[in-house]
């Protein structure tokens, strides 16, 4: 027996996304994922589109994402999943196709991949949950963690001298000409949550329109790998996180000026 089955349709005030499985979630406590996981089954099945769509998700965190959105998945390699994205897109032009990837994948291995899919503007959509570490593998540096931020690979903190610089992706992103639209959201709040969907909302119609590709760079917390409470990391994420990584979007292309 589902809510909708004992409450009134208009005492209805919240019930879980259709397309989200009735299944346990393994990520940690305080997590972002399962947030972006119902924002994103909530926006498919708004728009229709639960049946056309095409998920993919590789290495990581992110390698369960098929376990809890009812849609058709693809596994990919480590950071392979925008060329994965890109084959299926021209395979079956009529689909959305999205693919869910941590930072360590899309901003390391798949670096390429996901910049000349960005490039060519394969129109797809890139979502990559941005927690500054490799979350699944221990808590190692990645190419976004922070500089003076500390993880097992650094203990003493990321210094430049040795480990370079913090990697902006979207910032990248939003400079090549077969993007469209480029965003930085978050869902460490009820009014960061509704912003995140419209973004979602917004990437997925201009997949759909053929204006390009798009990317949504999820900044979020790992409370697990940054040793913290989810409260705290919530607090540490808006202190130092969101300085680098200003939410917002970065680029928003009118249908007018799409090439495509």
């Amino acid at each position: 027996m589902t809510p909708s089955d004992i409450i009134r349709p208009e005492n209805l005030v919240y019930a879980k996304p259709r397309l989200m499985n009735d299944v346990p979630m393994h990520y940690c406590p305080g997590c972002s994922h399962g947030v972006v996981h119902k924002l994103i089954a909530a926006v498919i099945d708004e728009m229709g589109m639960a049946e056309r769509t095409i998920g993919i998700s590789p290495v990581g965190c992110a390698v369960f994402a098929f376990k809890y959105i009812d849609i058709d998945w693809q596994e990919a390699a480590h950071g392979r999943a925008p060329a994965l994205a890109t084959a299926c897109k021209r395979l079956w032009p009529d689909r959305l196709v999205f693919t869910y990837q941590g930072d360590g994948d899309i901003a390391c291995i798949g670096t390429g991949e996901a910049l000349h899919t960005l490039n060519r503007g394969d129109n797809v959509t890139l979502i990559f949950v941005n927690n500054a570490i490799y979350g699944m593998t221990g808590g190692q540096m990645a190419p976004t963690t922070l500089l003076g931020q500390k993880t097992v690979t650094c203990p003493y903190g990321r210094d430049p001298k040795l480990h370079g610089y913090p990697l902006r992706l979207a910032d990248l992103a939003a400079r090549l000409d077969g993007t469209a639209y480029v965003t930085r959201q978050s869902v460490d709040t009820p009014a960061a949550i509704r912003k995140a969907k419209k973004a979602v909302r917004k990437a997925f119609e201009y997949s759909m329109e053929g204006r390009g590709s798009n990317l949504i760079e999820f900044v979020s917390t790992c409370s697990s790998g940054w040793k913290l409470s989810p409260e705290k990391a919530n607090a540490w994420m808006r202190q130092y996180m969101f300085e680098h990584y200003p939410t917002g979007d970065l680029k928003d292309v009118p249908a007018s000026k799409n090439n495509n």
